[in-house]
């Protein structure tokens, strides 16, 4: 690891800002580029659900929960050593939380929340929601001290902590939307703010000279959390390409790794110990895989390296068969069952977020294909698609969601996660403010630059891309209904005709390519180099069919493209709490809960979106035709079959 000693902050604004708009060289640190935000925009299908979004639970929770949204806590009510744990409206019976988590908690709820808000509104171009966003940022920048301190806490505990704090985190999250606003609006004070803000934290917990996750032996939910400050650093590199950043990243990962925590799964010791089963909260265990993988790849240590891939393996034991990773809340050591362990909304966003960076880093196309089975099928799976909320917990077998998992009693635990709300406020406002940040994480990752401004559509969805090559305009909108289509339209136009390479990751279901272009393979991707007239377009379709396939407890799933396909079940709707008009909780009851089983002679035939195929009925013992219809159009289900 470089040893870099962090110089004067005047040094950090030496140079111009960066051109945000021109295709960026990469520097062979990683694979590919990210493109800054606002750079690729949603069109078709995840437009409409975007500005559904913006329209519903993601434009509208300030007004749902305002008293934790509108928690001057950066401001005018830091904490300090009286202060008071707040009323959050959640239920605290059968957790384990103290009160010293709980009092940082609106900090996460309401910058997370502002994360969503900002991305959704420059990606939708939403001219009154980007105004709504600017009077915030104004806000937020005013509460900075003139040391550079951004965060929540008053002077007399800042960078003082030996036990459970926000300090990394609720700056994480924070600097996360910052950066976003920054990104999208090229706003050089806000850009001046975080460099010395983040500065601020570089100086108070000096390089391998300090013990940021020193946080005692009890809970350390929030300092656990704190890791992902390392989300921050890589992008600021990403901005300034400053080596110190992530330098100071390994920093972090390596002091978390020394330190006692009660969310241990990505510590390297526990990693590198064969007998050791993922257990912490799963939100944890999921985002703490960005960190590592910075570690690993900026140090090029072994050791870390190694970690790194098993680290992967683990998570995949715990990942269910529509690429949601487990943890109602706690992994406790189990590994995925479609029916038994739920995963939280919280987990779908961060392993998503985590398999970007994987795949930004090295290239490789299997993160690809988690990225867009996470996102397709777990992710819309777990959102109402019928009323604008999402559901905390949920099972990829979905039987009911009256509150518990499939009916389970825990007499320890009152629960109400498993069911669909646009708040969640009696557990906690975290997995909706997570609901609205997905989307445009997935967006980044559309479109990656590779060395010598080769393009490369990676994650693929119906989207516009807008940039520069060598200072000539170029546009490329990816006309489809993918995934629920699986042909493709590449409108190109630009300044000037010119030479593009161009590549499109071929999906590991396709079985022919069907296009009149010429191409060559190279590593799972296919490879355009021709030139493009100022007014062109590129079509290409994916040819696949209905694919059996075994999840790790060897039931049976049926997929068509990149889609999964599940048996939806009838079920009568309750309508629970209600926050405002159109805004309320539902509950789902079945009204027929008859299983099936696997019939290996099942005759499935795929016909206008959907599966009919023969399968056995677990009460009447013979074969009937049943319908499936894509996952994530479905509330309760089966989607495994034995």
């Amino acid at each position: 690891m470089h040893k870099h000693a962090f110089d004067h902050i005047s040094m950090l604004f030496a140079s111009d800002r960066p051109n945000l708009n021109e295709v960026p060289e990469t520097d062979g640190s990683w694979k590919f580029r990210l493109f800054p935000l606002g750079s690729i925009k949603p069109s078709g299908w995840l437009k409409t659900q975007m500005q559904k979004d913006m329209d519903g639970f993601v434009g509208n929770l300030d007004k749902l929960v305002p008293e934790l949204i509108n928690d001057p806590i950066y401001g005018t009510e830091r904490l300090h050593s009286k202060s008071k744990t707040k009323e959050l409206g959640n239920l605290k019976s059968g957790d384990p939380e103290g009160e010293e988590h709980y009092k940082w908690w609106n900090s996460e709820t309401q910058s997370n929340w502002w994360d969503a808000y900002i991305r959704n509104a420059l990606l939708l171009d939403d001219k009154p929601s980007i105004e709504k966003a600017k009077t915030y940022i104004d806000r937020i920048l005013f509460t900075q001290d003139k040391d550079g301190y951004l965060g929540i806490y008053d002077k007399e505990l800042r960078y003082k902590f030996t036990s459970e704090n926000g300090e990394l985190w609720s700056k994480t999250t924070l600097y996360r939307g910052l950066l976003a606003w920054y990104e999208g609006t090229g706003d050089r004070i806000v850009l001046d703010a975080l460099l010395k803000a983040v500065h601020n934290v570089m100086q108070n917990y000096p390089l391998n000279q300090s013990d940021p996750f020193n946080a005692g032996n009890g809970l350390s939910g929030g300092v656990a959390h704190g890791l992902t400050f390392t989300d921050v650093l890589d992008k600021m590199h990403q901005i300034t390409g400053d080596q110190r950043y992530l330098d100071y990243a390994v920093f972090l990962y390596l002091n978390f790794s020394q330190n006692y925590s009660s969310e241990k799964d990505a510590q390297l010791n526990s990693i590198l110990d064969k007998d050791y089963k993922l257990q912490s909260h799963g939100v944890h265990t999921y985002e703490h895989l960005r960190p590592l993988t910075v570690a690993a790849f900026v140090s090029g240590n072994e050791e870390l390296v190694k970690a790194l891939s098993i680290y992967i393996s683990s998570i995949e034991k715990t990942t269910t068969l529509t690429g949601s990773p487990i943890g109602d809340e706690w992994i406790d050591g189990r590994n995925a069952d479609a029916t038994q362990t739920g995963y939280e909304y919280c987990s779908i966003h961060e392993l998503t977020d985590s398999y970007s960076l994987l795949l930004r880093m090295t290239g490789n196309c299997q993160f690809a294909e988690k990225i867009e089975n996470t996102f397709f099928n777990g992710a819309q799976g777990s959102r109402n698609p019928d009323h604008s909320c999402i559901a905390y917990l949920k099972t990829d077998n979905s039987f009911e969601m009256m509150g518990t998992k499939n009916g389970e009693i825990d007499p320890g635990r009152k629960q109400t996660r498993y069911k669909y709300s646009p708040v969640h406020q009696d557990v906690a406002v975290c997995c909706v403010p997570n609901a609205g940040r997905i989307s445009p994480c997935f967006l980044q990752s559309c479109w990656l630059i590779e060395d010598n401004n080769i393009l490369v559509a990676v994650v693929l969805c119906p989207n516009i891309l807008q940039t520069t090559v060598k200072n000539i305009p170029l546009r490329i909108e990816e006309i489809t209904n993918y995934p629920y289509d699986n042909r493709f339209h590449f409108k190109i136009s630009g300044g000037e005709d010119m030479n593009i390479r161009l590549k499109v990751r071929k999906p590991e279901w396709a079985k022919t390519i069907k296009t009149k272009e010429k191409y060559s393979l190279e590593n799972g991707f296919i490879l355009f180099n021709r030139k493009f007239s100022r007014n062109d377009s590129l079509e290409l379709e994916f040819s696949t069919d209905i694919r059996v396939r075994e999840d790790l407890n060897h039931e049976k799933y049926f997929t068509y493209g990149a889609l999964i396909y599940a048996r939806p079940i009838a079920a009568r709707e309750i309508p629970g709490i209600v926050y405002a008009p159109g805004f309320k909780d539902f509950n789902y009851i079945p009204m027929d809960l008859t299983l099936y089983g696997f019939s290996s002679n099942n005759n499935a035939v795929f016909r206008d979106g959907r599966i009919s195929v023969r399968l056995i009925n677990s009460k009447t013992k013979k074969k009937e035709m049943v319908e499936l219809i894509p996952f994530g159009k479905t509330i309760l289900r089966q989607v495994s079959f034995k």
